[in-house]
């Protein structure tokens, strides 16, 4: 019991601080994705604390952060708009219809937990995953670039422009020089109370958190627990109008939801050498979404930022994703006064910096080296991330790399032909054989100039979908209407299977009494002993 608990708090000092620095951080990226949904900023930090502890707690990923992010506020302005359109003016009906499609997309998040969907990030392949990586970094970098701005969107100038660039850049210098210095100290935290006590005490006039939330249209960052919101069973009615209303929303949330908390899992799992569970996550997800919109949050996934400034404050542990949602709720509780005062330009530093360590600079250095289809597919990832979304992004990019496999492999269909000394003409097909090789399959034979007797060998073939067991069909009715005998011979069993249950027409042509010549060896060590010999002279 007691090296289970010191393995437990062996961490337990690097958690806290890092937690407490996520949840700085958090505040701003929260608040401003409400601003972006067209909501209170209280939804947003609602939905901070409560989908940061609960996948905290129950997620697939210790160290992980999660919380409102920018990828789903986007979808959800025309949703909010929408719904304030059914009610009057001041009924605020989008909102209520918001929470009810939160809810909604948590049991949907739930349902691919339940139906192990998560394992199916393992198909996207590492060029989709470096574009991702590169296209949120430019994304998070551009997020930035607003708060150089005033609330008419023009930008600072003069001496404003100036203090704020000195202080974003004081704070990335401490972040990169201070663990040169020592390691024992989070970088972030530090930088930050630095930065905000050189603004404070040197009375700039500088953006802060809390003038950033008024400006915005906000009254403040202080806020009580959050409330069950009994409103929504009451103010939207739950018929088939509403689900056709909410249905694709919600559909289209939880899957930016997923693919983004799926693909940070992964991206954390190779930053500490661990392994999460994507299925757990899943659940996890779901739930917090669930209870998120139940309780009044905007809803929300995995922070790539966030979880990037988690890992490199040394957060580990479950304990610093529930120390940040914690220490979130405490500020809004007690401390929004000195929150408030915080500078804007110390977090934009922060983030500056998770920037740079989120980009995948390697990407440079490897585009010469690595084929060009895998090029196409890193910087097409990586330009849809930042022009539309990361879902439509990481999509594409799968669809183009499973296009550019498919044609590949569709290439790789091969025939050797010999004739035996019986007459009879064989055709050995090498390389899968598929939707996309059988045009090249079909051409290999020469049916109307063949003998005879003809054999079909798929010793070193495969036969894999629905497409390719048309045309063997096909090919095997051109031979009879020519009057010629065909047999298929060394199908696997799963391809007999898949054969004989098509058509009762392939029991007449498949050879089932041969045996596989790839077993030969196997069965005589001498052969394979001589055969080994000759492959190495």
């Amino acid at each position: 019991m007691t090296e289970f608990i010191r393995k437990r708090t062996a961490n337990a000092k690097n958690d806290i601080l890092s937690g407490i620095t996520v949840a700085l951080a958090l505040v701003p990226e929260a608040v401003a994705f409400a601003f972006v949904a067209g909501v209170d900023p209280l939804v947003g930090l609602y939905a901070a604390f409560m989908i940061g502890l609960i996948t905290a707690i129950f997620g697939g990923r210790p160290g992980m952060i999660s919380g409102a992010t920018g990828a789903l506020a986007v979808v959800m302005v025309s949703l909010v708009a929408e719904g304030n359109a059914f009610g009057a003016e001041g009924e605020n009906l989008g909102l209520y219809y918001l929470f009810a499609t939160v809810i909604l997309m948590g049991f949907i998040q739930m349902l691919a937990g339940i139906l192990k969907l998560g394992k199916f990030v393992r198909l996207i392949p590492h060029p989709v995953m470096m574009g991702f990586v590169n296209g949120l970094a430019i994304v998070i970098f551009l997020a930035q670039l607003k708060m150089f701005k005033d609330v008419n969107g023009d930008w600072f100038s003069g001496s404003q422009m100036w203090i704020m660039l000195g202080l974003v850049a004081l704070t990335m210098g401490i972040m990169f020089g201070l663990p040169k210095l020592t390691k024992k100290l989070p970088e972030a935290l530090i930088a930050i109370l630095v930065v905000s006590a050189i603004a404070i005490f040197g009375n700039f006039d500088v953006a802060t958190v809390g003038s950033f939330i008024r400006d915005g249209g906000g009254e403040g960052l202080k806020g009580g627990l959050p409330q069950f919101q009994i409103d929504i069973f009451t103010k939207v009615p739950f018929n088939w109008q509403t689900i056709k209303f909410i249905g694709p929303y919600a559909l289209i949330l939880a899957a930016i939801g997923l693919i983004e908390s799926l693909m940070t899992l992964n991206l954390v799992d190779e930053l500490t050498d661990t392994r999460g569970n994507t299925n757990r996550e899943c659940m996890a997800q779901g739930g917090a979404n669930i209870i998120t919109g139940l309780f009044g949050g905007m809803g929300g996934c995995a922070m790539i930022g966030q979880s990037l400034i988690n890992i490199k404050g040394g957060g580990r542990g479950r304990l610093s994703g529930i120390v940040a949602a914690l220490m979130l709720l405490v500020f809004i509780l007690f401390a929004s006064g000195l929150i408030e005062q915080v500078p804007i330009a110390a977090l934009v530093g922060v983030m500056f910096m998770v920037v740079i360590g989120t980009f995948a600079w390697s990407s440079f250095r490897i585009l010469n080296k690595i084929p060009v289809t895998d090029v196409i597919v890193l910087i097409a990832v990586s330009a849809l991330t930042v022009i539309f979304d990361l879902a439509i992004a990481v999509i594409a990019g799968v669809i183009i790399s499973a296009l550019v496999f498919s044609w590949e492999n569709a290439k790789r269909i091969r025939a050797r032909k010999r004739m035996r000394e019986d007459g009879t003409k064989v055709y050995e097909i090498w390389g899968p054989l598929f939707f996309g090789s059988i045009i090249a399959f079909n051409e290999k034979f020469d049916i109307k100039n063949d003998p005879q007797e003809v054999e079909v060998d798929f010793v070193e073939s495969r036969v894999s979908d629905h497409s390719a067991i048309e045309a063997i069909f096909n090919l095997v009715n051109k031979y009879e209407a020519e009057g010629k005998t065909i047999r298929l011979k060394h199908l696997s069993e799963d391809c007999k299977i898949l054969l004989y249950k098509s058509s009762p027409k392939f029991r007449e042509v498949i050879i089932e009494d041969i045996d596989d010549p790839r077993y030969h060896l196997a069965e005589n060590p001498e052969a394979f002993t001589k055969g080994l010999s000759e492959y190495k002279l």
